[in-house]
């Protein structure tokens, strides 16, 4: 019965080629996804596994060996806005633990680097990032220590006597592989992305995508269903059972799955190189973290040609009712208002959720991420239904013959007329929610780049809780600072010990620091001094604040220039041209000079969390150029199917007179009228989807997407009309008097 059964899926000639070659592309393009999505998951977890080394000096951890103690001293470091994670060890003994990606550690005067690192070394010059490590380079750190190909790491090798009084140094006797117990007060560099919440994300993006490529799929099953049904039910007229035509109906898009499930795998592999290019997390993946666990390609393997099977089934049940069933046709019965429930249902559950934010990241996964799938699913659901009530109130209102021969067959049959629609609403929804979201979170975060006069400038500065640096900033590395091309201005902030121009009550620890009026004068930015004043108080804030406080007028100190010259510096603040070079060269300086203490821009502030927001920019493109494209597919596939299997109601029309033109009209309609109503309620769903999500989750109110927004979903909206209307000339060729013969 197979073999039979596969006879006649080819037998159709190039229509039914044509069925099977659409059905088995959207399945490839629809397991593709998924597999990129389920392996882009992985890597998550594979790439933070790679970098739990790197908490080997947090306090929290107890694992202890019997070996040398190894000195370990771990802080970060920036150029041009790049992280670089760098690690001074200094081993007692021979016996010291080596971190992974090593084969030694590395001597005093040596270091090693990541790939990244060393490149971006060969590259710079010295004077803008090789100075800052000490020694010579003894290699590079293998694979198995890094996140991502783009980690910019060092380890670099130092006696004890050099870093043993560095604020947050420890010694351990263990590398660390796994979590510390507490990173919240505890400083953790090897945190990783935040893998619950990639999950989350991929996976409403994976439902994103997938939802289009099954309607898609949907949609090629049923092309040329009225004739594949006039078959079936001949069949069963000359004595097939129902489980036999079940059967033969199955096979075509169970063969067609299978086939583009084996091409998806394919398509996976093919594009896996690329994939890993995108920056999701704001870094690459290396390629052989992209990869599937047997569950989840068995799962995918078996799973789409079973769903396919299915849903091949359900879109011919009709020809098991009876052998007569075909030719006997009446009126669908109207889908009831209860196909809101889901659409409302999924609305309610994030309302809820809405100032009840879930404590646990598994809570906030399984609140929002099934909030949004069952909005998805109760838009395909409610569909019909809205199709069905927007018909019967344009037929209320209108006497043109050809609006209301479409209304009333929409409203007569409202699930055919909006199958036809259902990606494209379904993209709408997706790009309407993807958009607010990261838009909002952009509007949000966005500004971490800084006020344009603070762009400029280099700081140096430790915690409150650190000593000061040092005595006082030596002649020397003032004069190198005022030597780089590119300088402007230094001040210099001192230490504050009696808490002098401190507001009433005020924590000694946030004290304002004591700054020289002639310094001040050098970089306005800051602020500046009230007139005759010789030394201000600054608060720390505003040395490195993101907007300008130029216009800020401190408070005179009652403290003379002398004193303030004498006491020990906390802060160093150094403004340039706001070239790369001149900023990294005295980034360079202040870090050799005082190595305790960290040297950061404005940018560096800001640094991993636009990494992040260009992560999710990546993940919105992705979706918008995705879904879109399918959709369309799927609204040409459909608007063909229907033309095919009316094609003798519309024979018979032209030869009762109908003009080929209101024919031509009756099809756009029947097409324009539920989009532009559904697409209106899915995309005002995703405006409501994605505010409640905002407010939820990140405690954000809704910000209007830009104009590109309105202008894509109008250029959306208006390229579905065209593939509406560049099907139309098909009408002619099908509908001429040989189709009107009974056959």
């Amino acid at each position: 019965m197979i073999a039979f059964a596969l006879r006649l899926a080819v037998s159709g000639g190039r229509e039914a080629v044509a069925r099977l070659v659409m059905i088995a592309g959207a399945v490839a393009i629809g397991v593709g996804l998924l597999l990129s999505t389920l392996a882009g998951i992985n890597a998550v977890g594979a790439s933070n596994e790679r970098q739990l080394w790197t908490n080997t000096g947090a306090v929290s951890r107890t694992e202890t060996a019997a070996v040398d103690p190894l000195w370990w001293w771990d802080h970060g470091d920036y150029f041009d806005g790049k992280e670089i994670l760098r690690v001074d060890v200094a081993a007692t003994g021979p016996s010291a633990p080596v971190p992974p990606g090593l084969d030694r550690l590395p001597a005093p005067g040596e270091y090693y680097t990541s790939p990244a690192l060393a490149e971006l070394l060969r590259r710079t010059p010295a004077v803008e990032l090789g100075d800052r490590f000490p020694g010579r380079p003894a290699g590079v750190i293998g694979d198995e220590a890094l996140p991502s190909p783009d980690s910019l790491y060092v380890i670099v090798g130092r006696t004890p006597a050099e870093i043993e009084h560095m604020p947050g140094v420890s010694t351990v006797t263990t590398i660390a592989t796994a979590l510390p117990p507490s990173c919240e007060h505890d400083y953790c560099p090897g945190l990783g992305v935040r893998g619950d919440a990639m999950t989350l994300i991929l996976s409403v993006v994976a439902g994103a995508l997938i939802f289009p490529v099954v309607v898609f799929i949907g949609t090629a099953t049923r092309l040329s269903a009225a004739t594949r049904e006039q078959r079936y039910a001949a069949m069963r007229l000359v004595g097939a059972t129902p489980r036999q035509v079940s059967l033969v109906s199955a096979v075509e898009s169970t063969v067609a799955a299978a086939a583009g499930t084996a091409v998806g795998f394919g398509l996976f592999l093919l594009l896996r190189p690329l994939v890993a290019t995108v920056p999701f997390t704001g870094d690459r993946f290396f390629v052989q973290d992209l990869t599937l666990t047997p569950l989840q390609a068995a799962a995918t393997a078996l799973g789409v040609p079973v769903a396919a099977a299915v849903a091949a089934r359900l879109a011919l049940r009709r020809v098991t009712v009876s052998p007569l069933g075909v030719t006997r046709r009446v009126t669908p019965k109207p889908p009831s208002a209860w196909r809101l429930v889901p659409l409302l249902g999924g609305l309610a559950e994030l309302g809820y959720f809405a100032d009840r934010r879930p404590e646990t990241t598994d809570g906030q996964t399984a609140a929002y991420l099934t909030g949004f799938l069952v909005i998805m699913l109760g838009l395909v659901v409610a569909g019909p239904w809205l199709t069905m009530a927007a018909a019967r109130g344009v037929a209320r209102r209108t006497g043109r013959p050809a609006t209301l021969i479409a209304v009333r067959r929409l409203a007569d049959d409202p699930k055919a007329g909006f199958r036809s629609v259902a990606g494209l609403v379904l993209a709408l929804f997706v790009t309407t929610a993807t958009v607010c979201i990261i838009g909002t979170i952009n509007e949000n975060r966005g500004t971490l780049s800084g006020d344009p006069q603070t762009r400029v400038a280099v700081e140096q500065s430790g915690l409150v809780e650190d000593p000061p640096m040092t005595d006082a900033v030596s002649a020397g590395l003032l004069a190198d600072l005022r030597a780089v091309p590119g300088f402007r201005g230094l001040a210099l902030g001192h230490d504050n010990p009696k808490a002098v121009g401190a507001l009433p009550g005020e924590h000694p620890g946030f004290a304002p620091n004591l700054v020289l009026c002639t310094d001040l004068a050098q970089v306005p930015v800051v602020g500046r001094c009230p007139a005759g004043a010789s030394v201000a108080g600054v608060p720390p804030w505003g040395f490195l604040s993101l907007r300008s406080s130029s216009e800020m007028e401190w408070p005179a100190a009652p403290v003379s220039a002398e004193e303030v010259a004498a006491l020990p510096v906390r802060n160093v603040y150094v403004t340039t041209d706001g070239s790369t070079a001149a900023m990294e060269r005295i980034r360079t300086l202040l870090t050799v000079a005082h190595p305790g203490y960290g040297s950061r821009t404005v940018g560096d502030w800001g640094s991993a969390q636009q990494k992040e927001l260009a992560g999710w920019r990546q993940l919105a493109n992705v979706v918008l150029l995705t879904t879109l494209p399918i959709a369309g597919c799927s609204l040409a596939v459909s608007v063909v199917a229907g033309l095919s299997d009316r094609r003798r109601p519309f024979a018979m029309l032209r030869l009762t007179g109908a003009p080929l033109r209101l024919l031509q009209r009756v099809i756009g309609l029947e097409s324009a009228l539920p989009l532009l109503v559904v697409a209106a309620i899915a995309t005002g769903t995703g405006f409501a989807a994605s505010a409640m999500f905002l407010a939820s989750q990140m405690h954000y109110d809704l910000v209007s997407p830009g104009a590109v927004y309105f202008v894509l979903v109008a250029v959306g909206l208006t390229a579905a009309l065209g593939i509406v209307a560049s099907t139309l000339p098909l009408l002619k060729r099908i509908t001429g008097p040989e189709a009107a013969r009974n056959g």
